[in-house]
C-alpha cells in the first residue's frame, strides 16, 4: 500500500504538540522551584516551619548559591528556634551578598538570641558602619549591656537616641546605667531632653523623679511624683517616693498618707514601716505605744530571719565540716544550729563527739551530759551518749 501524506492541518497539530511537549520538558526546573518557594512561604505563614524547611531543602544543592531559597530557609530556621542553622545560613548569604544589609541584621539578631552578645555587638557595628539604623544601635547597646560592657552600651544608647529621640525604652536602659554610676546630672539631662518632646510620659517621668530624689533634690522630686499621682498613677514607687519627699521637705502630715498608701500595696519593706514610725514621731502623734510602736514592731518582725531555716543552713555547714573532720568548724555551726532551733538536740551530741575527737574531753563530757538531760531515755542516741561518757571519764582519769 502507498503511504498517504498527512493533511497539512494534522502536521501543524503534531508539531504544536511536540513543541508543547518540549517546552514542558524544558521548563520544570524554574517552574518547580517557584512552586516550591511559594509552597514553603505558605507553610511558613501558617507556622508549619518544619514542612517548609523540608520543602526548601529539596532545592539546596552543594556548590550552587540560590539566594532566594537560602534566604527563606534561614528565615524558617530562625522562626523554628534553630539559631545555629540560621546563623550559618545568614553568614553564607552575607558573604555572597554583602550589599544586602538584611543578612547582617539577621546575623546580629541570631547571635543575640544565642546569647553571644559580643558577636552580636560586633556584627551590629558593621551594620551601623554602612547605615545608621536606630533599632540596630539600640540592639547593639543591649548586647553590650548584657555583656556587662556598660560604657559601650551607653555610647550606643546615646547614638540610638540621637537618631530617634523619642524612644522611652532606650532612655530607660541608658538611665539605669547612669543611675548605677550615680551620675544623676546625666540622668536629669537625658530625661529632660526626652520629656521636652513627650512631657507626660509615664516611663521616663518616674526616672527623672528618682534622679532628683537620689541626688537629695527633694523639692524637685516632690513636684515630679505629685505630678504622676495627679496623672492617675497609683503604684508603690510613686507613693513611696512622694511620701519620702514630703518627709524630707518637713511636711510630715502630707508624707504619712502617701507612705500608708505604699504600705497598702506592699507591706514587705521594713524600711517603710520604720519610716512611717519616724514620721508619726515627728508629727508628735501620741500615745507612742498605740500609734508608733506597732510600726516599729512591724519593721522588727520583717528583719527577723526565719530561725528554722537559719538552723538548717548551719546544720548543712556542720555536716560538711564534720564529714571532712574539720571538727572546730563543725562545732561552731552545730552551736549556731542549736541556738536558732533548740529542738535540734542532736546538735549537743554531735558537738560532744567533735570535742571527743579533738580530745577535749571535759568539753565533750559537758555536752554529752547536756544531751542526756533532754534526750529520751532508752533511745539509741541516749545509749550512745551514756557509753561515750563512760569512755571519756576513763580518759579524763588517765590524764589526771
Amino acid at each position: 500500500m502507498k503511504s498517504r501524506a498527512l493533511p497539512q492541518t494534522c502536521v501543524l497539530v503534531v508539531l504544536a504538540a511536540m513543541l508543547i511537549s518540549g517546552v514542558a520538558a524544558a521548563q520544570p526546573a524554574d517552574s518547580l522551584r517557584r512552586e516550591a518557594l511559594s509552597e514553603a512561604r505558605y507553610l511558613k505563614s501558617i507556622f508549619k516551619t518544619d514542612a517548609a524547611i523540608e520543602r526548601l531543602s529539596e532545592w539546596v544543592t552543594p556548590g550552587v548559591f540560590d539566594e532566594e531559597v537560602l534566604s527563606e530557609l534561614a528565615d524558617c530556621h530562625f522562626i523554628n528556634g534553630d539559631y545555629a542553622a540560621a546563623a550559618g545560613t545568614y553568614q553564607l548569604l552575607s558573604l555572597r551578598a554583602p550589599d544586602n544589609l538584611l543578612y547582617k541584621v539577621k546575623q546580629m539578631q541570631v547571635a543575640f538570641r544565642m546569647k553571644d552578645y559580643e558577636a552580636s555587638a560586633r556584627i551590629g557595628r558593621e551594620v551601623l558602619a554602612q547605615d545608621s539604623i536606630p533599632a540596630v544601635a539600640a540592639l547593639v547597646g543591649d548586647a553590650y549591656n548584657l555583656a556587662n560592657l556598660s560604657d559601650s552600651a551607653l555610647v550606643c544608647y546615646r547614638q540610638a537616641l540621637a537618631l530617634k529621640p523619642v524612644n522611652e525604652a532606650v532612655v530607660s536602659k541608658a538611665a539605669n546605667i547612669l543611675l548605677a554610676d550615680k551620675d544623676y546630672d546625666a540622668v536629669l539631662e537625658m530625661t529632660g531632653e526626652y520629656l521636652a518632646l513627650d512631657p507626660d510620659n509615664l516611663t521616663v517621668t518616674p526616672i527623672r523623679g528618682l534622679a532628683y530624689y537620689l541626688s537629695a533634690q527633694y523639692d524637685s522630686s516632690l513636684v515630679v511624683f505629685q505630678k504622676l499621682e495627679d496623672l492617675g498613677v497609683d503604684n508603690y514607687p510613686v507613693h513611696f517616693y512622694l511620701g519620702q519627699s514630703y518627709w524630707h521637705t518637713n511636711v510630715p502630715y502630707r508624707a504619712e498618707p502617701e507612705l500608708r498608701k505604699a504600705w497598702a500595696i506592699d507591706s514587705s519593706d521594713a524600711n517603710l514601716a520604720w519610716t512611717i514610725a519616724a514620721v508619726r514621731t515627728d508629727m508628735l502623734i501620741r500615745p507612742f505605744d498605740k500609734y508608733v510602736e506597732p510600726w516599729l514592731d512591724k519593721a522588727t518582725a520583717l528583719i527577723q530571719p526565719d530561725s528554722s531555716l537559719v538552723s538548717r543552713i548551719h546544720q548543712q555547714y556542720a555536716k560538711g565540716y564534720y564529714g571532712e573532720e574539720k571538727f572546730d568548724k563543725a562545732i561552731a555551726h552545730y552551736q549556731e544550729a542549736y541556738r536558732y532551733n533548740p529542738s535540734f538536740i542532736q546538735a549537743l551530741s554531735s558537738i560532744a563527739y567533735c570535742y571527743e575527737r579533738l580530745k577535749k574531753y571535759k568539753l565533750a563530757l559537758d555536752y554529752y551530759e547536756r544531751y542526756l538531760k533532754v534526750a529520751r531515755p532508752g533511745s539509741r542516741g541516749y545509749e550512745f551518749a551514756k557509753k561515750s561518757i563512760d569512755y571519756i571519764k576513763g580518759e579524763i582519769f588517765m590524764e589526771e
